[in-house]
């Protein structure tokens, strides 16, 4: 059996869980515009941007390298909560399961934490585990917040 595991952390992040979950749930399309050093495209397949469900394809820069990643979405309004699970891409060539949670926890007034989990379970034990991709992942919400501020 190949290797698996979760990596959980915290992003704190200025401005209302609301404006931030908003932009994960429903703006995915402006992506590009706000972190484009990260996110160079964002394709919807099926459903509407800020559906439960839709198939996005999305263009990225990880490690300075391009690759693309096809994902289905999940929402939870009630714990606002957006999970990508993967199917298609780099990252799949690697991973059986690799599944992202953004998880939007207040924290003050002003201000919230992102939680991201990341679970994963590698093909088989030759490919590394996928640290780079939750440090991806854990820049992107980081890099994400003066965005959401500026809006």
């Amino acid at each position: 059996m190949a290797t698996s595991g979760t990596y959980v952390t915290e992003v704190p992040l200025k401005g209302t869980v609301e404006k931030h979950y908003k932009k994960w749930r429903s703006e995915n399309h402006a992506f590009p515009e706000a972190i484009g050093h990260h996110i160079q495209n964002v394709i919807i397949h099926d459903g509407e941007w800020d559906s439960h469900g839709a198939i996005k394809t999305w263009n990225y820069t990880c490690d300075g390298k391009p690759e693309v990643f096809k994902e289905r979405r999940e929402i939870d309004d009630e714990k606002k909560t957006v999970t990508f699970r993967g199917l298609e891409g780099h990252v799949m060539e690697q991973l059986k399961v690799y599944d992202v949670t953004l998880e939007f926890i207040p924290k003050s007034e002003d201000g919230c934490v992102c939680k991201i989990t990341m679970i994963w379970e590698k093909r088989n034990d030759e490919f590394p585990e996928p640290s780079n991709y939750m440090k991806f992942v854990k820049s992107m919400v980081a890099d994400m917040d003066d965005h959401v501020l500026k809006a």
